[in-house]
């Protein structure tokens, strides 16, 4: 009788730990997106109709049992990348992620460049 109880027990312990760990997945989710109507707030902040509507459509992506890549992707194909506050890198956006490394490699040149220079001349 005992074990009936504690095995009854764990299945509810382990049903309500993976609704609370869906709850965390989607909050993460509204974290991560922008809201368009609130400049530099995500829809987890932002209390605007089209947060609201934006957090609607992605629990409803979730119970449709998209991924959570499934659903950035979805919505940058609606909204665009800005919507993401972490977007992809693709060619549209290479130069922009490769821009600052880019600049650290040549100013790192420039400089050993002018080190070397002073460095004969003394």
């Amino acid at each position: 009788m005992r074990f009936k109880i504690l095995l009854i027990i764990f299945f509810l312990n382990l049903n309500i730990n993976l609704h609370a760990n869906e709850l965390v997945e989607e909050s993460k989710i509204h974290k991560n997106l922008r809201c368009l109507v609130c400049q530099g707030q995500s829809i987890a902040d932002s209390n605007s109709d089209f947060a609201l509507t934006l957090k609607m459509v992605v629990k409803d992506l979730i119970d449709q049992g998209k991924t959570e890549d499934e659903i950035y992707s979805f919505l940058s194909d609606k909204y665009g990348d800005w919507i993401l506050y972490k977007p992809k890198i693709n060619q549209g956006n290479l130069l922009l992620w490769g821009l600052p490394y880019l600049a650290l490699i040549i100013g790192g040149v420039i400089i050993v460049f002018l080190i070397r220079k002073s460095s004969k001349k003394a």
